[in-house]
């Protein structure tokens, strides 16, 4: 368990990267919006050109840092990482929203190549699927906060007619924190995925 201190700098951390997270997601979205609709060709190669370098520097570690501060928050409270459903959830919406993007990082990379190039017609650097995408994070990311306020479907039935908790427990818990760790460890020493 965290010290009353420690819970509350890691509560602080929490909240703040995952509003911050869903807050440049819309300002992502605005990005996506003005690059696909500006008739002024010099914005909308902008627009995609800071795409890519946006992504990297603000929307990836803003996801890493919301995913690990989550988890050390659960292990280190009362709430525990499989104790109650909402959490579960939360964790698999991270852990998702976290994958895609990393994976959707390779796709940032190849409008930026096509928009720096100045031969390329301007319809053919638009894409419409940044909003697509930047619409489905901001709809993962608002459920993430409705469940962090409303900790809907209880508690998960963990105990065994014994009183212990089962095995598999652990065991599904472990392997779900090894993957959420991967992916950080993976993106940190650029093996993250990027194949989209």
């Amino acid at each position: 368990m965290l010290t009353p201190a420690l819970r509350r700098f890691a509560f602080t951390t929490h909240v703040t990267v995952s509003v911050g997270w869903a807050g440049a997601v819309i300002a992502f979205l605005a990005f996506a919006f003005v690059g696909f609709t500006s008739d002024d060709e010099v914005t909308v190669r902008g627009a995609y050109l800071l795409m890519a370098p946006a992504a990297w520097y603000v929307l990836v570690p803003l996801a890493h840092a919301s995913l690990l501060s989550g988890i050390i928050l659960s292990l280190g409270t009362t709430w525990g990482l499989f104790r109650h459903y909402w959490v579960v959830v939360k964790l698999g919406i991270t852990v998702f929203a976290t994958v895609i993007l990393l994976i959707y990082m390779d796709t940032f990379r190849q409008m930026a190549g096509v928009a720096a190039d100045p031969v390329v017609e301007l319809a053919m650097v638009r894409n419409a699927s940044p909003i697509l995408h930047a619409i489905l994070a901001l709809f993962l990311l608002l459920a993430a906060t409705v469940l962090s306020v409303y900790k809907p479907f209880g508690t998960i039935d963990r105990q065994t007619e014994s009183g212990k908790t089962p095995a598999w427990i652990y065991a599904a818990g472990t392997v779900v924190v090894a993957l959420a760790l991967l992916i950080v460890i993976l993106h940190l020493t650029g093996h993250a995925p990027t194949a989209h």
